[in-house]
């Protein structure tokens, strides 16, 4: 344990200290507020901006079609008027949970009441690269910058990941005319979210716009010149494939190291309870970092980094801080735009034991439903707004459909929501 006597004697103090933001952080700040909550609220982000949207980064902001300032969710006014005060640059090494008091690099020491963490996570890295210029990766708004830079003047981009974050980057790089390859480790895209008529689609979707798609294949080394910038990616095969920038998207680290040293319990990330409550019950948490049990995940504990369950986690511990009476827990949803395609996904597709394809893939307008043991868990809609908007009332209903009416297109989901199955 550090010494920190000298700086907890003027330690600031917050009755609801926020550890992050991000979506979470800030929606639970405008949630208390929003309930009367009259204490004092302190914010502390790490980063050097006031919180700001993240999904644009690897879209409208990599296109350019949004700026830095587009992308606040409120301005800085808003944060004075609400008394909500807001610590830049300020990044927890180490809780006290015993004196309620957590230390920054900085070397200030902040107090607290209750401590919401809402830290979110890192980019994962690869262990290559290391060092070189032009290998990135896109979590902040920095890193975006920093795409956005190297993308004016780049011919051949390498994405080392088939997940979200990497295809939706690939996209907006192919649109500006770089030659893309996406290399994928696993034996197809976006394996650990969606099923394999989804994973095929969005691999011929790339394919289509020029991409080079490969799955299945192991990266063994990132290649650089002499002035230390990046030349390819080489392959366990010997292949080199060429490259003046490379992106790394191959997931995140939740950031939960302090909440872990204080002996709070974690696993895949901060472990809460339904309200966001850690074990320690003045310590809550929300958002990509926190692993919780959610009334879709089949009774397991999951992490899901998505805004909207940033988002309804964040009003959970709001409410849970202020003693809000019970909610009903929404159902999970998702969206991720690549080129002119819209998936959009409700509910979690954990343990789903058949699937059905509602439309015709080929059209680029389809949805595969997920059922556990007859019931309706999950949707991935692509191009189908139709099925989302009313799947967002079959999931919740946990009817069990037909697998021939679920497939009937001519039928609307929300007529199967009271559908039984015969």
């Amino acid at each position: 344990m550090m010494d920190h006597a000298d700086s907890a004697a003027s330690a600031a103090y917050a009755d609801v200290l926020i550890v992050g933001g991000g979506q979470a952080g800030t929606q639970v700040a405008v949630g208390l507020r929003s309930a009367g909550f009259e204490g004092s609220i302190r914010i502390l982000e790490a980063g050097g901006h006031f919180p700001y949207e993240r999904p644009p980064l690897t879209k409208a902001y990599l296109r350019g079609e949004r700026e830095a300032e587009d992308l606040l969710f409120r301005a800085e006014a808003f944060w004075q008027e609400s008394a909500i005060s807001i610590e830049l640059g300020q990044s927890v090494v180490e809780i006290d949970r015993a004196a309620h008091q957590v230390h920054c690099g900085t070397d200030r020491t902040f107090g607290y009441g209750r401590l919401v963490w809402t830290a979110g996570g890192s980019a994962r890295r690869l262990p290559l690269g290391t060092g070189i210029d032009g290998v990135l990766s896109v979590r902040t708004l920095d890193d975006a910058d920093l795409l956005r830079a190297h993308s004016a003047d780049i011919h051949d981009v390498v994405v080392i990941g088939g997940g979200f974050i990497g295809l939706e980057a690939a996209a907006v790089l192919r649109e500006k005319g770089a030659r893309v390859t996406i290399l994928e480790a696993l034996d197809r895209l976006l394996a650990r979210v969606t099923s394999p008529p989804v994973s095929e689609y969005f691999a011929s979707l790339h394919r289509f716009h020029g991409s080079d798609v490969r799955t299945g294949v192991v990266v063994e080394e990132i290649t650089s010149d002499g002035d230390g910038a990046v030349t390819g990616v080489r392959l366990a095969d010997g292949e080199v494939v060429p490259a003046d920038l490379v992106l790394v998207g191959i997931g995140l680290v939740p950031n939960i190291e302090p909440l872990r040293a204080s002996g709070i319990i974690c696993s895949n990330g901060v472990d809460t309870d339904a309200d966001g409550r850690t074990s320690d019950p003045d310590v809550f948490a929300a958002g990509d970092c926190a692993n919780r049990v959610n009334a879709y995940s089949n009774g397991r504990q999951v992490r899901l980094e998505s805004v909207p369950n940033a988002v309804e986690v964040g009003k959970g511990v709001a409410e849970a801080i202020t003693g809000g009476g019970e909610r009903t827990e929404a159902a999970p949803w998702f969206w991720s735009h690549q080129f002119d395609t819209k998936l959009q996904t409700v509910g979690l597709f954990n343990d789903y034991d058949d699937f059905v394809v509602r439309g015709d893939v080929e059209s680029g307008s389809f949805t595969v439903a997920y059922l556990r043991e007859g019931v309706v868990i999950a949707l991935d809609c692509i191009n189908s707004t139709r099925d989302f908007a009313q799947g967002k009332s079959l999931v919740p209903a946990r009817r069990t459909v037909a697998v021939d009416l679920l497939a009937d297109t001519s039928i609307g989901l929300k007529d199967l929501a009271g559908a039984a199955r015969t």
